[in-house]
């Protein structure tokens, strides 16, 4: 135990230490607080998830390249605002506080808070994919969809964006879903790494990273959630009961699509930008 806290590296010290700071502030300081604590508080779990990940797999994302890591920042901004924009019309959450910021504050605060949404699910599923449980998933179904399927989930996806925006009260949760069928066929046919290429081997190893990292990194930001101001509130039909802080809990559910949202995003990016291979969810232990 004392060996390893002496070879847990600096950025893990560093997030620890933003998060015993910035966790008090955002819940019991002053006024509109959590406009400037969140990408802090944040940026501390990032840091330490980063170093727990390192610790048990001896690389992470931030050692591997720490300018891709930045650009994980940089890239989770424009995906989540286009979840606020397809919230628009959906109005499935919304912003207690908003109105203590000017639309310009408003835009840089909520830009630099969004930039966390994607590192923190990817340090996330990488620390769930250094377990070897998630080993227990190597040998599961194959699931080789060919040219006809692919083509028919990537116009589902399209559909199902046209569905949640003509009927949102009905199709609402397509939102957590769609973004996925349309870019996973075309990940699939420009060459990028794909859970396809996984799935067609029957391993379920980096689907089962990826939801065990959402789930932590939903937990943490629901529970910090409830007590900040600004904080975000939910109305979803059918379903606005059983609460687990703020989230009802078959709201939870939502998160474990997104992070298939998020994998499809990056590895998109990825290979438009020649950056494939950074992305690791298995651990050694796998």
């Amino acid at each position: 135990m004392i060996a390893r806290i002496r070879n847990f590296p600096p950025q893990g010290w560093i997030g620890l230490g933003l998060i015993l700071i910035f966790w008090p502030l955002n819940w019991f300081g002053p006024g509109a607080r959590t406009g400037l604590g969140f990408f802090p508080l944040w940026l501390g779990y990032i840091l330490l998830m980063d170093g727990l990940v390192f610790l048990r797999n001896r690389s992470s994302l931030l050692s591997r390249s720490w300018w891709r890591f930045i650009l994980l920042f940089l890239l989770s901004i424009p995906l989540w605002w286009i979840f606020e924009g397809l919230n628009s019309r959906l109005q499935n959450w919304f912003y207690l506080g908003r109105d203590s910021f000017s639309n310009l504050e408003y835009a840089l605060l909520a830009s630099l808070s969004f930039s966390t949404v994607i590192p923190a699910v990817l340090e996330s599923a990488e620390f769930a994919g250094s377990f070897s449980t998630i080993s227990r998933l190597r040998q599961g179904p194959k699931l080789d969809p060919g040219r006809g399927v692919e083509i028919a989930v990537f116009l589902g996806g399209w559909l199902g964006l046209a569905l949640l925006l003509l009927w949102p009260q009905l199709f609402f949760p397509l939102v957590w879903l769609s973004i996925y069928f349309i870019l996973e066929p075309i990940n699939i046919w420009l060459g990028n790494n794909s859970l396809v290429s996984w799935l067609r081997k029957g391993d379920w190893r980096p689907i089962g990273a990826l939801f065990a990292g959402v789930l932590i990194t939903a937990f943490f930001w629901e529970m910090w959630n409830f007590y900040s101001y600004p904080k975000w509130i939910y109305s979803i039909p059918y379903a606005d009961c059983c609460h687990l802080f703020e989230m009802p809990l078959l709201g939870y559910g939502g998160y474990l699509p997104f992070s298939l949202e998020i994998f499809a995003y990056v590895q998109l990016c990825s290979g438009l930008l020649g950056l494939d291979n950074y992305i690791r969810l298995l651990g050694e232990n796998n």
